[in-house]
């Protein structure tokens, strides 16, 4: 008799060290799964950024004669000008898809002669860590695209 009731009690501690394991690779599975969606996010508005230079780029092609005069030079932060030419509507168009795809979304397009640099930029504070901020603590990412026309 004496025997059973050693066994009984090994039992229950058995069930109670397995619950725990089990709950931290419940915790670690919530972890993964965390990060992997906190990537996927910002791998998403990496994209939209990417996408959006490229359509700036390729309305400057369009336009190229107003765009080697200097009608789509603009700086960060600068508002688009008002008017209903073609560059004028660009402009107010790609600012617009800044503003409503990426967190404080903004772009500037610097022309050197028939060589553009466009560059996106948007804030990642609500999607990244502390650790991964810039040296200035802000969360500012910037993608830079060059091209000629």
């Amino acid at each position: 008799m004496v025997t059973i009731r050693r066994s009984a009690g090994f039992s229950l501690i058995e069930v109670l060290v397995a619950l725990v394991v089990t709950a931290l690779g419940v915790v670690g599975l919530v972890a993964a799964q965390l990060n992997a969606l906190k990537y996927n996010q910002t791998s998403d508005v990496r994209t939209h950024a990417t996408l959006l230079a490229y359509d700036i780029a390729d309305r400057l092609r369009a336009n190229r004669l107003a765009a080697l005069a200097g009608s789509y030079d603009i700086a960060l932060g600068q508002a688009a000008p008002p008017g209903t030419a073609v560059h004028q509507l660009d402009l107010r168009d790609w600012r617009s898809m800044l503003d409503s795809r990426l967190t404080s979304g903004d772009g500037s397009i610097a022309r050197n002669t028939n060589r553009f640099t466009i560059t996106v930029r948007w804030d990642e504070s609500r999607i990244a860590s502390t650790r991964l901020a810039n040296a200035d603590g802000s969360h500012l990412q910037t993608f830079v695209f060059v091209t000629e026309l």
